[in-house]
This record gives structure tokens, C-alpha cells and sequence, in this order.
């Protein structure tokens, strides 16, 4: 898979909640406890399983960051798949429209 051509999504047996400027997120299958730092967080807000990650990264990381492209691409790729083995992130070559619902977020 190349990283243009990879999309993120939300898993859906999963539940977040914002805490200051980063995201709780508990696994439904095992009740894991993740803690994502602010610049996770914002690949987890945008994981819409239609924006490439490549577009995440350069429009949402790159412009926020003091960070290269290449840089903060390969950084946001190796997330993606740490957090996909989790199996809280879910990763594909294609669009995956139909995950677009978001994710319970706690009050």
C-alpha cells in the first residue's frame, strides 16, 4: 500500500473522549486504554475513511506543525499501522465510506 493511496478509519468497538488536547480512546474488544498525544489526536479526528492520509497529513499536521512532509507522513504512517494493530484504526488501499459514523465520544 502506498501512503497516497492509504485511508484511515475509526474502528467502530471503540469509545474516545477529548481530555485537553489529547484523546482517550478504550478498546470495546479488550477494554485497552490508549492515550493519544495532540498530534495523534488530530489523525484520529480526521480518520473519516474517505480523506486519504497523505491529505490528513499535509493539510492538518504539516499546516499546524513545524514538521517536513516526508517527515510527518512517514511519522502519521507508522501510527496509523501501530494503532491499526491495536485495532482501533482501521487501514485500506480504497475509500471505506461506509465507516464514516464516528466514533462514541464520552461527555
Amino acid at each position: 500500500m502506498t501512503n497516497e493511496k492509504r485511508y484511515i478509519a475509526r474502528a467502530s468497538k471503540v469509545a474516545a473522549r477529548m481530555i485537553g488536547d489529547e484523546m482517550m480512546i478504550m478498546s470495546g474488544l479488550d477494554s485497552s486504554l490508549f492515550s493519544l498525544n495532540p498530534t495523534a489526536s488530530i489523525l484520529w479526528q480526521a480518520a473519516d475513511g474517505v480523506t486519504p492520509l497523505a491529505q490528513i497529513v499535509e493539510e492538518r499536521i504539516v499546516a499546524q506543525f513545524d514538521v517536513a512532509p516526508d517527515e510527518a507522513l512517514r511519522d502519521a504512517t507508522e501510527l496509523a499501522e501501530a494503532l491499526a494493530r491495536h485495532g482501533i484504526l482501521r487501514l485500506s488501499d480504497s475509500p471505506m465510506p461506509e465507516t464514516t459514523e464516528p466514533a462514541r465520544e464520552s461527555p
